[in-house]
C-alpha cells in the first residue's frame, strides 16, 4: 500500500496530505472531518476534488494543517488533494482538476502594515489646519 504525501498552501495555512487506498476516511490534525469543520461550506471546499474525480471512499487521508484561518485552512487542504491526486494517477485526474483551478495555489497574501499609518493602505485622517 503506497502512500502519496502532498503539500497545499493558501495565506499563511500549510496543509500536508497523506493519501492512501482505503474506505474514504478523512482525519485533519487527529479529528474526524466533521469533527474538525462544522461549517458544510469547509466540507464541501474540502470534498471538491474528490467528487470532482469520482474518488469519494477510495482513499483514506491523513491531513496536518497549521496557520491560516479555517477557510485558509480548508482550501490549503483542497489544494493538497488535488496535488496528491495528480501523484496517484495524473492521466486521469489532472486534466479535470486543472481545468477547475484545483492545481493552481492562490498566490494572494495580506499586505503587510506600514509605519505611520494604521493599515497597510488606510492613512490617517488628514488636516490642513
Amino acid at each position: 500500500m503506497e502512500v502519496f504525501n502532498a503539500l497545499g498552501r493558501r495565506k499563511s495555512a500549510v496543509a500536508r496530505v497523506y493519501a492512501c487506498a482505503g474506505a474514504g476516511n478523512i482525519v485533519i490534525n487527529g479529528k474526524n472531518l466533521d469533527e474538525y469543520f462544522k461549517e458544510d461550506t469547509l466540507k464541501y471546499i474540502v470534498n471538491q476534488p474528490l467528487v470532482l474525480t469520482n474518488t469519494v471512499g477510495q482513499f483514506d487521508l491523513k491531513i496536518n494543517v497549521d496557520g491560516g484561518g479555517i477557510k485558509g485552512q480548508a482550501e490549503a487542504i483542497r489544494l493538497g488533494i488535488a496535488r496528491a491526486l495528480c501523484l496517484v494517477d495524473a492521466e486521469a485526474y489532472r486534466p479535470v482538476l486543472k481545468s477547475n483551478g484545483f492545481l493552481t495555489r492562490d498566490a494572494r497574501e495580506v499586505e503587510r502594515k506600514k509605519p505611520g499609518q494604521p493599515g497597510a493602505r488606510r492613512r490617517f485622517q488628514f488636516s490642513k489646519r
